[in-house]
């Protein structure tokens, strides 16, 4: 159906419109009143109906699909997605694809990273630590045998402007994504809580927020990043707990927010009371700013992780606390899995210990900004943003093409890539944009090629929209 007849009587329901709103959907679609499959009306009409704002609708939306009732398709509108709530979360946070699979084509989705010996390296290192293992691996691990750990990782932050550091501040993770997710334990309160974040944004700040029961409200973003108009209406509307946001890499923008509207940002957050997560995992080579934890220690949790740089696998990330919440921070991750298991811990010791994870960086990001040049010298003529030492690219499409239809053209060119829908918010703005992440296992004629064919793609824009 493209008009569902559904007038709900908010009147029965007390407390605020979107909460009743998204009450009578859950009665609705429990009583079959609504039903698999059947759509919904427009925002707007069904605001005009009830009487109530836009927000109002689009919120309920939101918070009935985040629970798995409804479903919205970017250009075809909102369904009945299920009877009943579903357990666990409804999207995958990305799609696995066998790295064997040789089929010709070449994925561009995610930064992939090259092969710069690090295998060997791994190997020896691991071959030292076997050497010393004891009977301490027979135990439960514990945080106070990471204290060393938290000393290399903060001999590893030392080239960024962080302010000052103690290793009591640092918690230890598995990977970026454990880190992101275990602040949202720590710092968000009561039934539903309210979690910010740019309005194109890394979906695992929107996955993590939902496992931690919080509603998601994307923030306006303009060439710099967060506009502080946008997040102060947002703080007086939604009254959030947590601002996500990148400040040197964003993502998928590949934006660097400069120093005074970071100023600008912390300023608000300080007036309400926001508690600041700081994703730096997609880490710029060097960078003389101040992170959002130099400018706001107080509240900013600064995340950051070896899998953009080092190795993916070894699943090693962490948490700079703001000062004096280290502790809030480590009991969180205790109550999470104790600690890290020891052989990561000490894989990870040994290669800060020896250099090796320095080298392998140096060596990662020379490899990749060799392949970032191959792909700004074939599409620069094009609206493409870049940051050097960056594993990806923000390419505006021009006129005639959208999205969606590029990345689906793309992929029967062989060449994988991500739709900026993908990156926002249910009921979200979506631009006419896609990312390109680097490959940096693939030849560099093989990328060579595939930028060739996305370049002619972009010459070439279809002359008819499908209907």
């Amino acid at each position: 159906m493209t008009d569902t007849i559904w007038h709900p009587d908010l009147t029965q329901f007390p407390g605020p419109k979107y909460l009743g709103l998204t009450r009578a959907l859950r009665e609705a679609i429990r009583e079959g009143a609504l039903t698999p499959g059947e759509q919904l009306p427009t925002v707007r009409d069904l605001a005009w109906r009830l009487g109530v704002t836009p927000g109002t609708v689009s919120r309920a939306y939101q918070m009935a699909t985040q629970e798995g009732l409804l479903a919205a398709t970017v250009g075809r509108g909102t369904f009945v997605a299920a009877a009943e709530p579903r357990l666990g979360p409804t999207q995958a946070l990305f799609v696995e694809r066998d790295p064997q699979e040789d089929d010709g084509v070449l994925d561009l989705r995610s930064p992939q990273l090259p092969d710069v010996g690090q295998t060997a390296l791994f190997a020896e290192a691991m071959r030292r630590v076997a050497g010393r293992i004891g009977p301490d691996w027979r135990d439960y691990p514990t945080q106070r045998e990471e204290s060393a750990l938290r000393h290399a990782v903060r001999q590893w932050l030392a080239d960024r402007v962080l302010g000052p550091i103690a290793p009591e501040d640092i918690a230890l993770t598995h990977g970026g994504q454990s880190a992101i997710g275990l602040v949202m334990l720590c710092c968000l309160r009561g039934d539903r809580p309210v979690v910010l974040t740019e309005e194109l944004a890394y979906p695992g700040f929107r996955h993590a927020a939902r496992l931690a029961r919080a509603e998601v409200v994307g923030v306006e973003l303009d060439q710099h990043g967060l506009r502080p108009d946008a997040l102060e209406f947002c703080c007086r509307r939604h009254g959030p707990q947590v601002l996500c946001v990148t400040t040197e890499a964003q993502n998928p923008t590949a934006a660097r927010m400069p120093e005074a509207r970071r100023a600008e940002i912390v300023a608000i957050a300080r007036r309400y009371e926001l508690q600041i997560i700081e994703d730096d995992c997609y880490t710029v080579a060097e960078s003389t700013l101040p992170a959002m934890r130099a400018l706001a220690p107080e509240r900013t949790w600064y995340v950051g992780s070896l899998s953009k740089t080092v190795s993916a696998a070894l699943r090693f990330g962490y948490i700079l606390c703001p000062t004096g919440r280290g502790e809030a921070g480590r009991l969180t991750a205790q109550h999470a899995f104790f600690a890290l298991g020891r052989p990561v811990s000490d894989l990870c010791l040994e290669l800060f210990g020896s250099g090796e994870a320095a080298e392998v960086r140096r060596r990662v990001q020379a490899a990749f900004a060799d392949r970032l040049q191959t792909i700004v010298n074939g599409l620069g003529a094009h609206d493409l943003v870049w940051q050097a030492g960056l594993p990806f690219v923000w390419l505006r499409l021009p006129s005639g093409w959208r999205a969606s239809t590029f990345a689906r053209m793309a992929e029967a060119e062989g060449v994988l890539l991500r739709s900026a829908d993908e990156y926002a918010l249910v009921h979200g703005r979506s631009p006419n944009a896609v990312r390109l992440a680097i490959a940096g296992h693939a030849a560099r004629s093989r990328l060579e090629a595939a930028v060739d064919r996305l370049s002619r793609l972009l010459a070439s824009p279809p002359s008819e929209l499908p209907v």
